[in-house]
């Protein structure tokens, strides 16, 4: 299965403008930016033939393409990150396109892996890694809700895996006084996705669906339409997995990359 990693990136983030080119302090106390961090993990990904960062805006293209990375120039009318892939997705040669989000340097390999195994099995047109939160993680993803700040995004799916629903509310609810110390039962949604291409081209014929629009979670869309989501769940191995949403995840970052001395 040839499989191609696609980085959609773009300036104008309502929540943190110029994101992609944030530096980020790393163990040895140098600094990279978050797109050239994200690239570098998806190189490092074994069984992919191709990595290309999308983007509109030429300060990110001549930024990526200043550390090596192939560039493919998109529409500014993309109105997410699976908009963006689909359109690159129109240039490149694979079976299989991964959208690893710019905003998730943390993500470890084996979390696209795991993806490319579950596609290749077939039944699914999509598939997207799932993570069981541990107590700090929880913790993280209540107290940005407390403070009123969109964090991390969580999954709900059958017992078939099978997508449910996606929400940047930490669902399912669990009463405070009750939290279990082990076995939470919330997935942190990993923002990594797996799609055929024929999902792709589907999904940019599809209007924004109503739930994908209150939400703002482009995978909604597939939901909402009958697709077959996979949520593949992942296993951290110790490592700790956030993505850069507001500004206060760059301490957070910062601190996972001392702490595991990345």
């Amino acid at each position: 299965m040839k499989t191609a990693i696609v980085i959609p990136a773009r300036f104008q983030s309502s929540r943190y403008p110029g994101k992609p080119l944030v530096p980020l302090r790393q163990a040895d106390g140098s600094t990279k930016s978050l797109i050239r961090m994200t690239w570098e993990a998806a190189v490092a990904i074994e069984r992919v033939d191709a990595v290309h960062v999308a983007t509109d805006d030429d300060r990110i293209a001549d930024h990526a393409r200043g550390f090596g990375a192939s560039v493919l120039m998109t529409s500014p009318e993309a109105r997410n990150g699976t908009e963006r892939c689909a359109e690159a997705s129109a240039g490149i040669d694979a079976d299989l396109i991964v959208n690893l989000q710019g905003d998730a340097p943390l993500t470890p390999p084996w979390f696209v892996t795991d993806l490319i195994d579950r596609m290749a099995r077939g039944g699914a047109d999509m598939a997207t890694p799932v993570l069981r939160c541990d107590g700090r993680t929880y913790a993280m993803l209540r107290e940005d809700r407390q403070a009123g700040r969109v964090g991390g995004t969580t999954a709900v799916f059958d017992d078939l895996n099978r997508a449910l629903y996606f929400s940047k509310e930490v669902i399912p609810y669990i009463d405070p006084a009750r939290v279990p110390e082990a076995d939470i039962p919330v997935f942190h949604h990993v923002g990594c996705y797996a799609y055929t291409p024929e999902a792709l081209r589907a999904y940019v014929d599809w209007p924004e669906s109503d739930l994908e629009r209150v939400e703002g979670l482009e995978q909604l869309r597939f939901v909402e339409h009958g697709v077959h989501v996979a949520c593949v769940e992942v296993d951290a191995r110790g490592r700790t997995f956030w993505e850069l949403n507001n500004p206060e995840d760059v301490s957070r970052i910062e601190a996972v990359l001392v702490e595991e001395g990345s």
